[in-house]
């Protein structure tokens, strides 16, 4: 495998792992009864899921080279 893809693989999993951290005072907030932040944390979930698609592709391409 090569360091390029190694590369992606963990940048994508830094990415991810950032976002869960943003929306965690979001979940917090909504929790309590703050109704925006609810609204945040389903637009970050999108992103997240996207994300998770992403970097599930980059990561079976490397598995393939």
């Amino acid at each position: 495998m090569s360091n390029e893809k190694n590369e992606t693989i963990l940048s994508k999993w830094d990415e991810l792992k950032v976002l869960m951290e943003s929306l965690e005072l979001d979940v917090n907030k909504n929790a309590h009864g703050n109704k925006s932040a609810g609204v945040r944390v389903r637009k970050g979930l999108r992103l997240l899921k996207t994300m998770s698609s992403e970097f599930i592709k980059a990561s079976i391409a490397s598995d393939k080279e």
